[in-house]
């Protein structure tokens, strides 16, 4: 199978071209190509020649989407529509990576794939539109929504929490907001199944489990060995311009219905604090 990557600098990125074996793979980051640029895109699916394309590549500055409203539209929803159009002339596959940001949080429930879109962000309705036109370009790519990435190569929370616990004696955390953590290997090793599946439609791909920012950070903070005290505080105390989903646990039902296990996001943090330890 021949495999174009764009996205392949960023933290999932990495992962993927970490992973991928047996495969064609060729990755472009964000040097080889910027997703806005639609002559570009299509050069490159024309060069590459691929059968599936995955899109990882995204303006993913969650607060800086708010305050840069025009390119966060420009890349995360029309610079997709230009993958989807060359990728389309070119008869490939696509795999589009989105977000638990496109719901409201209003439920308490984890959110199944039919459930309907409500985002409160701007990067959240970027994703949400994305999605939309995607399915319209084109009706047989699959659409796989994941949640709070963590992994070695890039800035992620794990990494964050660690870094201010070996410098401050407390830490106060959001203990409000409630999701799915995500190791990008996991995560890269499930895309990887749902290509070689020829997989279509959307698809919720998280490590199993739930926790809040505030008992993941717990976790972190007592898996590396430190003593550092982390207190729980509400979203209000931490304001932050764009907003949050207060709950955005994913259903996993569609993912198992294709035969893809999740490790626990327990497990997977242990497995990335080795990994970080080299």
């Amino acid at each position: 199978m021949r495999v174009t990557i764009f996205g392949a600098s960023g933290l999932l990125g990495q992962a993927l071209m970490r992973e991928w074996s047996k495969d064609a793979v060729i990755g472009l980051g964000s040097r080889d190509a910027d997703i806005r640029d639609a002559k570009r895109v299509q050069q490159l699916v024309r060069e590459t020649n691929p059968e599936w394309v995955v899109l990882s590549a995204a303006y993913t500055d969650v607060d800086g989407c708010e305050s840069n409203p025009d390119l966060a539209f420009a890349v995360n929803r029309d610079g997709a529509v230009n993958v989807a159009v060359a990728g389309r002339e070119a008869g490939a596959r696509l795999l589009f990576l989105s977000s638990d940001y496109v719901f409201d949080g209003k439920k308490t429930t984890p959110y199944e794939t039919g459930d309907s879109r409500n985002p409160q962000s701007i990067y959240g309705r970027t994703k949400a539109e994305a999605e939309i036109k995607l399915l319209e370009w084109m009706p047989g790519c699959c659409i796989v929504r994941t949640s709070w990435l963590f992994g070695v190569g890039g800035t992620c929370f794990p990494d964050t929490i660690l870094k201010l616990a070996a410098s401050r004696p407390a830490l106060d955390v959001v203990n409000d907001q409630r999701g799915c953590p995500t190791y990008v290997i996991d995560l890269a090793r499930g895309l990887i199944q749902l290509c070689r599946q020829n997989a279509n439609g959307i698809v919720h791909v998280t490590n199993a489990g739930e926790c809040t920012w505030f008992e993941f950070a717990q976790e972190i903070v007592r898996s590396a060995g430190l003593t550092t005290s982390v207190r729980p505080v509400s979203s209000a105390q931490m304001a932050r311009p764009a907003p949050r989903p207060a709950y955005s646990v994913l259903s996993p039902s569609r993912m198992r219905a294709l035969g893809i296990e999740m490790p626990s996001w327990r497990d997977a943090l242990q497995r990335y604090l080795q990994q970080r330890r080299g």
